[in-house]
């Protein structure tokens, strides 16, 4: 991005300054400054940014966006209302500039991976933008719009929502060409509960471009039902719905470990392998195709793009050692991850032991212990041999698991030492090998449960 802080000003409607020097990067975090930036100060839950400003000039910014007078400053600063509201407005004014095709993707689960997944198949036919990691909130993916160069082919961008209003806001800045909503299922409830799940991400259908597209799972009645309200002319895809035009369904797991999917695109029918497997990975493959078609990517590059794709850290990252199939899945959860993923783990580990090391699903409100409990049930019928839990809800947990069947061995962890002691006695008591399942909310730091384990699993 290069503008100059008189573009700037003008984009926000505030009083041009007497210097407009050239901003080269937009930037709210100190450490990420460097010459030619506008330092954005944001008040945090722990820091304020405007107790930074004089350290980020020294760091080489040329110009401050602020919400009041900061001091011990020699460059320009802009005063805005809300320095959130504003880095948004100037992502927005950033987008109008672009000549790339603009994806916004959204989704209670498989938002990321099918972000990265759609980015590596894209980007063999045109330079290719996108969020880096999750960076998909108010702050982050404004920030990343902003670190483009304006003339990528394509920006493929996620937006992930947890209050009422964040998709409008999201979705004004972003104004995608090509709108993909993958699910609606429960998360985030905490904040979303009023209208419905459904009903939020839907509205992303209300900020497309002038002749904008919307490609919908057929999977999700609700979802179906509010995407037709916003946006009457909505393409759907579909991993249940055979006649949907885009569809995809699993073939399993081939001799390499990858999954393979099945794919009709219209009339045309092809297979895909993939970095991920399960039948919940049909959805993301029928997503990702559809996205691709609709954007123009010919059957050859799509079919190579999922073979030679990637996932990101802590999503179905797998890794092997002395006989353990490790699966981590660790970064977040909510409802529907977490079923397909053991749906997933479960299908992986095939006749061998299924072990579960798994976190309370959080910012669920209400439901949280209903949703729990029927968690329990759904492990239960996996009939895992060993399940440890960290976190609150374990008494709906064992409940649900009791209300199934299960009778095995359950564990709550409070440490990574925890799991290392307990993990360790289960090995040294049972045939060697199996799969092993992380995944929780981030809160849960199951991060380091997956450390442990492996440095148990190599001593």
């Amino acid at each position: 991005m290069i503008l100059s802080l008189a573009e700037i000003a003008a984009a926000l409607a505030c009083p041009a300054p007497t210097a407009c020097p050239t901003v080269r990067a937009v930037v709210s975090d100190t450490r990420l400054v460097e010459a030619g930036a506008l330092f954005v100060c944001i008040r945090g839950e722990h820091v304020d940014g405007h107790d930074f400003a004089a350290q980020a000039e020294e760091a080489g910014a040329v110009a401050v966006l602020a919400e009041k007078p900061v001091a011990g400053v020699t460059v320009p600063v802009l005063l805005v209302p809300s320095s959130v509201a504003a880095l948004g407005r100037l992502a927005g004014y950033w987008r109008s500039k672009s000549k790339a095709q603009v994806v916004g993707i959204t989704g209670t689960a498989g938002k990321t991976t099918v972000k990265e997944v759609l980015s590596h198949i894209v980007a063999a036919c045109g330079a290719t933008a996108k969020n880096e990691l999750n960076l998909n909130n108010q702050i982050g993916m404004p920030s990343c719009m902003l670190r483009t160069t304006g003339q990528e082919a394509f920006w493929i961008f996620e937006a992930g929502i947890s209050h009422e209003h964040d998709m409008d806001e999201l979705g004004s800045v972003l104004r995608p060409d090509l709108a993909l909503i993958l699910n609606a299922g429960a998360g985030h409830t905490e904040g979303l509960g009023k209208m419905g799940v459904a009903w939020h991400k839907a509205r992303l259908l209300c900020h497309l471009a002038p002749q904008g597209q919307a490609l919908v799972c057929a999977d999700y009645p609700d979802l179906v039902r509010e995407a037709k309200k916003n946006f009457p002319a909505v393409r759907f895809f579909s991993a249940q719905d055979e006649k949907a035009e885009f569809y995809a369904h699993s073939l399993g797991i081939n001799a390499a470990g990858q999954g393979e999917y099945r794919v009709r695109l219209g009339q045309e029918s092809f297979v895909v392998q993939t970095p991920f497997c399960g039948a919940y990975g049909a959805e993301n493959v029928a997503a990702i195709a559809a996205a691709a078609c609709v954007l123009g990517i010919d059957t050859e590059h799509i079919q190579q793009g999922f073979a030679h794709a990637s996932l990101p850290q802590q999503r179905f990252a797998c890794h092997s050692l002395h006989g353990w199939n490790i699966i981590d899945d660790s970064y977040n959860a909510n409802p529907l991850s977490m079923k397909r993923m053991l749906d997933a783990a479960k299908e992986k580990a095939g006749q061998q032991a299924l072990c579960l090391v798994l976190g309370e699903m959080r910012e669920l409100g209400l439901c949280a212990e209903q949703e729990h409990e029927a968690l329990g049930r759904h492990m239960a019928a996996l009939a895992p041999a060993l399940v440890l839990w960290k976190g609150g809800q374990a008494e709906a947990v064992q409940r649900g698991l009791r209300a199934g069947g299960y009778s095995g061995l359950v564990h709550v962890l409070h440490s990574a030492q925890d799991f290392s002691s307990v993990f360790g006695s289960y090995c040294a008591g049972a045939a060697a090998g199996g799969t092993l399942l992380f995944k929780g909310s981030r809160s849960n730091h199951l991060e380091e449960m997956v450390k442990a384990c492996m440095a148990l699993l190599e001593n």
